[in-house]
């Protein structure tokens, strides 16, 4: 579902205490190239870039 989604607003770094900032808003192509975040790294894998 992300990597066809319009924008992306990903929260972390990681979950309950530890998350709850933005880390990375953009489109799923943006966030494959970065990948600067945990769910960018697992969407490139899952797109095969």
């Amino acid at each position: 579902m992300m990597a066809h989604a319009d924008w992306i607003i990903d929260l972390g770094p990681g979950a309950g205490h530890d998350g709850g900032r933005i880390v990375f808003e953009g489109t799923p192509a943006d966030l494959v190239a970065a990948r600067s975040t945990l769910t960018g790294e697992h969407l490139a894998a899952y797109v095969g870039a």
